[in-house]
């Protein structure tokens, strides 16, 4: 079969508020940008979709090759559902700022409103400042006058719960919860495929065309839980296991483990219907498609970049360099 194993050349985002740390990843950071705020490294987004780098589909995007292989690429069951649409959006973020504090809206109301999926997601803390930290859901029950009082007199901070976060933490972030990233912080994010966030507090900052950044309260009412989360184990810290795989979250957009290389390992994907994808975190690896029938079965990759298996292909062998950490991603539809 033509599919192999795809490597993605990375689409790099200037935030004002971002920082100088995953840029050095990249070999193609623009000349004017003065910070690398995200970087989406599998994207189906139209406006930032990623191409591969790798083997005779290089400069080919995420679509093309939907467009072409369809359920060999995805699997049976994940292209029933999502047709053509790749069904998630994988990426990395350097906050030396801190973020929006802002919530995403969940399937029905972002398909009715924005004509988009949802934004379920979850983060995976790269190393960061002994500062870093995030924010979820809120200290109290809260309420629509409240809230506007509290943006009103530049307090809402105040009102949203902050955890202190370190490398290895992973964070799930339902639709529906306030929430924000705090400054000197670095994460992998895993989430659905859409660009929808409705901003309900931005610290009155300028954007990158001189004016303030529009804010989405409206939208962000009509979406929000007003509610504390229940869930007490907002930050969790799974521990790696050794040339295994152990699961930080099984949601129905997303299942993401963290796979620990010290040794060449081998993952059989017979049983799953679905696509992989590998978002290295740490060190460097090879990749290779036993069951490929290409001479580009093989690929290389170091932190900050993704490699896409395809659900045609079962037999894939890892070899670190070193050691090395994946985040391995798939669907269970």
């Amino acid at each position: 079969m033509a599919l192999y194993p795809f490597k993605f050349r990375a689409q790099l985002l200037h935030k004002i508020w971002g920082g100088h740390t995953i840029e050095k990843w990249y070999d193609h950071v623009p000349a004017d940008y003065e910070n690398v705020g995200e970087a989406w490294v599998i994207s189906d987004i139209a406006k930032f979709p990623t191409e591969v780098v790798n083997g005779h589909h290089a400069g080919d995007s995420l679509q093309d090759l939907l467009e072409v292989y369809m359920d060999e690429l995805v699997g049976g069951k994940v292209y029933d559902v999502f047709g053509n649409h790749f069904p998630v959006l994988l990426k990395f973020i350097d906050a030396v700022e801190d973020l929006s504090i802002q919530v995403h809206p969940d399937d029905d109301y972002a398909l009715e409103h924005e004509d988009s999926l949802g934004k379920t997601e979850m983060w995976y803390v790269m190393p960061s400042h002994e500062s870093a930290a995030i924010c979820l859901g809120w200290k109290q029950a809260m309420n629509e006058p409240l809230i506007h009082e509290a943006i009103t007199d530049g307090s809402l901070a105040d009102y949203v719960q902050e955890y202190k976060v370190k490398e290895g933490d992973v964070i799930f972030i339902p639709t529906g919860s306030v929430h924000s990233m705090k400054r000197n912080t670095i994460v992998a994010e895993i989430q659905e495929n859409s660009d929808i966030t409705y901003r309900f507090y931005d610290y009155n900052r300028v954007g990158n065309d001189g004016k303030t950044r529009p804010l989405q309260l409206e939208k962000a009412l009509e979406v929000i839980n007003f509610e504390p989360l229940t869930d007490t184990n907002v930050v969790s810290h799974p521990m790696p296991l050794e040339n295994g795989a152990v699961n930080l979250q099984r949601t129905p957009f997303f299942t993401t483990n963290l796979m620990w290389a010290t040794r060449t390992i081998q993952r059989d994907y017979a049983l799953l219907d679905s696509f992989v994808a590998y978002m290295c975190v740490e060190g460097e690896c090879t990749v290779k498609a036993l069951d490929s029938e290409t001479e580009q079965n093989a690929v290389s990759m170091h932190i900050g970049e993704a490699v896409l298996i395809p659900a045609a292909l079962n037999d894939i062998v890892i070899t670190p360099k070193g050691e090395c950490k994946l985040l391995e991603i798939y669907l269970e539809i």
